[in-house]
């Protein structure tokens, strides 16, 4: 996303203000749901291979459309920003993507959401490792109470799903970090080709891969699938992938994009909630301190002014 500075409440109309945080709030939570689509379609013994590749399959007209637009409409790209296009696909919608969903075969979709959170946090560590970036107090604050809100309901998982716990939270945890660098090397070229006309070039290159990977892995007969199967990956990509990466282009025009991400933390406390009213996945209070160490630190993380 774009550097965009929010907006004073006090300088936007309320309507308007209101109605861009419905629509970042629902993008979060949308995009959080994810988690539990992909827990839904693992009952019908399909592996995470497949179920991206379904993902993308239908995901991938839309952002077609959208790049054949942008591609018409504004001034062409050099090679070596295509190049970099293609790179941030493969790692921060392909690579990634694969991981997360690899996890969600063996932890609870609340943890893997959790995980997830912390990539903000693997953003600020990156920079500090590859960027020389400093790091202050309230950083440290808020990174420490992050990752103690996740160890404490990862801790409280593997004591309940043993080492399955282990490796699931090791690809989610892979997916996060892969994802971090993918927004690190987004912060320049985002600038210069635009917020929208990235995500939806990046998103093809990774449509690609997923469903090259597919052909290449799986034999074809397994394109062949009951037909809950194709209705829960076109509600995987329509309403958990296309939506949400759009709807949160939009709250960023209408209310920044600090105030957009704030928003976000809604997310993994509604994948926690959809999880135990979907999946049947308990609610501990375990689970319910860890999760609120790690809004509060993603939210100390966010009261830093850069």
């Amino acid at each position: 996303m774009p550097p965009t500075s929010s907006p004073s409440i006090s300088g936007l109309d309320r309507k308007a203000f209101l109605i861009g945080l419905t629509i970042a709030i629902a993008g979060a939570i949308l995009f959080s749901a994810k988690a539990i689509v992909a827990k839904l379609l693992y009952r019908y013994h399909i592996d995470a291979v497949t179920l991206i590749a379904f993902r993308m399959m239908f995901s991938v007209p839309f952002f077609a459309a959208v790049a054949i637009w942008k591609a018409r409409t504004e001034p062409a790209l050099t090679k070596r920003e295509l190049a970099k296009i293609t790179v941030m696909g493969l790692l921060g919608y392909y690579l990634s993507s694969f991981l997360d969903f690899l996890g969600l075969e063996h932890i609870s979709a609340g943890l893997e959401r959790l995980i997830l959170f912390l990539t903000p946090s693997f953003v600020l560590l990156l920079s500090v490792l590859f960027l020389k970036r400093s790091i202050t107090r309230l950083e440290w604050l808020a990174l420490g109470t992050a990752y103690a809100g996740t160890v404490l309901v990862f801790l409280h998982d593997v004591r309940l799903g043993g080492s399955n716990v282990l490796l699931g939270g090791a690809f989610v945890l892979g997916s996060a970090i892969t994802y971090a660098v993918y927004l690190l090397m987004s912060g320049e070229l985002v600038r210069k080709v635009g917020s929208i006309r990235l995500v939806a070039y990046a998103m093809c290159v990774s449509s690609v891969a997923c469903i090259l990977q597919f052909f290449l892995l799986r034999p074809v007969s397994l394109l062949v699938q009951p037909v809950q199967v194709y209705g829960l990956s076109l509600l995987n990509a329509v309403f958990c992938t296309v939506l949400p990466v759009f709807m949160t282009m939009v709250a960023v025009a209408r209310i920044g994009a600090p105030t957009t991400s704030q928003a976000g933390m809604i997310g993994p406390v509604s994948t926690l909630f959809l999880g135990a009213l979907i999946l049947a996945e308990p609610i501990t209070g375990i689970q319910l301190a860890g999760t609120a160490l790690v809004l509060t630190g993603i939210y100390l993380l966010s009261k830093k002014r850069v």
